[in-house]
């Protein structure tokens, strides 16, 4: 036995492995996988893979209920400020990035020729109303007046009437005599030639002819007379019957006068208000900025002096592209990130343009050409700060901002 194992021993390696290999017992060990190898590894990778789908539907959530750019800017009131009238700059009481408050005196012009102006007018004031107080008082003296001559022109035309009444009645007696006397004439003269009366009788006879000729000429004369006087009575007449003409002439004198009373106190009231004009005032609360006026500067009406910014009302002017506006609403929150101040702010939704910024630009694009490619417009957007987060003032035109709109809120 000791042989037999020593035989064995000295037979080769590989010859004793081919005699105790068995194909059908013995097969070849496959490699272990990363989690075989790692069993721990299976579940971290499966906490991962939930914690990233969790994430996901966070981060899906989170943005589409917010729609953000970074096209918008703070706006504000940009009041230019002019002078209303023509001056020369004496006194100059701000300076540049200076706080005012409404009605704080900013220039002041010389006052000296407005001041003489005003004083022109009073006087031209003063002037119309004593010619309105005269006018005035000429109404009812010319309706007495000429009532009266109405009354004595009727008066003297009747007159003038008895009187040619009169002056015929008097032709008729001073022809009767003459006919009578002219008859007795020509007997005597008959008479006379008998000698039957004397020549003396004779010459009385015709002397008494001519007198009467006489007479009967006076009352023609005295007749035509009265007629005259009748027509220049009627004439009379005709001229006191402008009575009522007379008394609305006085009365539209009156009205002229009160007219141009009014006239010289608008001319008062404006020479008033240029004299106001020479102070130039801030409208509104906020800051100079843009000053270019300086002391002893001659400035025309409308010139710009200076701009007034009013800080108690700023907004956000937001450019969003036309397919974010899909969900938003006027009234949705919105929080505004202010590049300057690495500060978020918040807002509200106030308003929509009513046209895109395209449409409002200097030069509109024109489509027209055939040459068409589609661009996303924009629209520019109104967002309102809340109130009381800006005590400081900070906030200034032109700031950038990233507005963030909450689409799911209102």
């Amino acid at each position: 036995m000791p042989e037999v194992k020593n035989q064995e021993l000295e037979k080769p390696k590989s010859a004793r492995e081919e005699e105790h290999h068995d194909p059908e017992t013995e097969r070849p060990e496959r490699p272990r996988s990363f989690f075989q190898r790692n069993p721990a590894a299976r579940w971290i990778f499966l906490l991962v893979l939930i914690a990233l789908i969790v994430g996901a539907v966070f981060v899906w959530r989170y943005y589409t209920v917010r729609e953000s750019t970074d096209d918008a800017q703070i706006d504000g009131h940009l009041t230019p400020i002019s002078s209303r009238v023509s001056g020369t700059v004496v006194t100059l009481n701000v300076t540049d990035n200076q706080v005012v408050n409404a009605g704080d005196l900013i220039v002041q012009l010389d006052p000296k020729d407005y001041e003489v102006a005003l004083s022109r007018v009073k006087a031209d004031l003063g002037d119309a109303i004593a010619t309105a107080e005269g006018a005035r008082t000429s109404v009812p003296i010319t309706t007495i007046s000429t009532g009266g001559s109405l009354d004595t022109a009727k008066a003297n035309l009747a007159a003038s009437k008895k009187d040619v009444d009169a002056a015929s009645a008097r032709v008729v007696e001073a022809q009767a005599n003459y006919d009578k006397l002219s008859k007795d004439l020509e007997r005597a003269k008959m008479l006379v030639q008998k000698d039957e009366i004397s020549r003396q009788q004779y010459d009385s006879a015709v002397a008494a002819e001519q007198a009467a000729k006489a007479t009967v000429d006076a009352a023609q004369a005295q007749f035509a007379a009265s007629q005259s006087h009748v027509a220049q009575a009627q004439a009379q007449l005709q001229t006191a019957g402008t009575a009522p003409q007379q008394v609305l002439v006085s009365r539209s004198r009156v009205g002229s006068a009160e007219a141009q009373v009014q006239r010289q106190q608008a001319a008062v009231n404006q020479a008033q208000l240029n004299l106001g004009y020479t102070a130039v005032r801030a409208p509104a609360n906020g800051i100079i900025s843009n000053r270019t006026v300086e002391v002893g500067q001659t400035v025309s009406p409308g010139q710009p002096l200076a701009a007034l910014i009013d800080l108690d009302d700023v907004w956000v002017t937001a450019n969003f592209k036309e397919d974010q506006l899909k969900k938003m609403k006027i009234g949705q929150k919105v929080k505004i990130h202010v590049d300057a101040f690495d500060k978020d702010f918040d807002g509200h939704l106030d308003s929509f343009a009513g046209a895109s910024g395209a449409r409002f630009s200097l030069l509109p694009p024109e489509n027209a050409t055939g040459n068409y490619v589609k661009v996303v417009q924009r629209l520019p957007v109104k967002i309102v700060f809340e109130k009381g987060q800006d005590p400081q003032h900070m906030l200034r035109p032109g700031l950038s901002v990233v507005p963030t709109v909450l689409t799911d809120s209102k």
